[in-house]
C-alpha cells in the first residue's frame, strides 16, 4: 500500500484466499484492506496514539440519516460527555480532497453537530472548526489533541 503522511504504525494484516485483510482495533474485526480502509486505519491510530483520544470515544463507520437516506460516516470523535467533537471523512489516497468531499462531511455533520471537521486521503489532511455563532469556518494547522479540547 501507499506510504501516507501519518506516522508509521504496526497493523495486523493477513491474506484470506485472494483478499487482504487488516484488523481494525476499534471495531474489533478484520476488514478488507482497500485504499480507503488503509487511510482510515492510519487516521484512527493517529488520533488515538498521537492526539490522545481514548478508543472508547472513537466511533467508526456508524449509520447517520442524511436527507432520509442511510449513510455511514468514517469516524466521529467524542468528548467525555458523549458529545461529538469531530467528524472524520476519509478518501482513498488516490482520491483528491475536493469541495464535494467537504460538502459530504458537512451533510453528515448536519446530523452529528461536531465543531470540527477532518478530511483526509492520507496524503493531505484538512481540519477546520465550525463556529455556529459567527456562522464561519476556519481551517486549522492540524487535528486538535484530546487534551486541547
Amino acid at each position: 500500500m501507499q506510504e501516507l503522511n501519518f506516522p508509521k504504525y504496526e497493523f495486523s494484516i493477513k491474506r484470506q484466499k485472494d483478499t487482504v485483510l487488516i484488523f481494525d482495533e476499534f471495531r474489533k474485526k478484520w476488514m478488507v484492506l482497500t485504499p480507503e480502509e488503509w487511510v482510515r486505519q492510519h487516521v484512527l491510530m493517529y488520533v488515538f496514539k498521537d492526539k490522545g483520544y481514548p478508543k472508547s470515544l472513537i466511533a467508526v463507520e456508524k449509520l447517520v440519516k442524511v436527507n432520509g437516506l442511510n449513510q455511514r460516516f468514517d469516524a466521529v470523535l467524542f468528548n467525555n460527555n458523549a458529545r461529538p467533537i469531530a467528524i472524520i471523512e476519509c478518501k482513498a489516497f488516490s482520491v483528491k480532497i475536493t469541495q464535494e468531499a467537504f460538502h459530504q462531511a458537512l451533510r453528515y455533520n448536519a446530523q452529528i453537530g461536531a465543531p470540527y471537521i477532518v478530511l483526509t486521503n492520507g496524503l493531505q489532511t484538512y481540519c477546520g472548526k465550525i463556529d455556529l455563532i459567527k456562522n464561519s469556518f476556519a481551517y486549522l494547522k492540524g487535528i486538535p489533541s484530546y487534551s486541547e479540547l
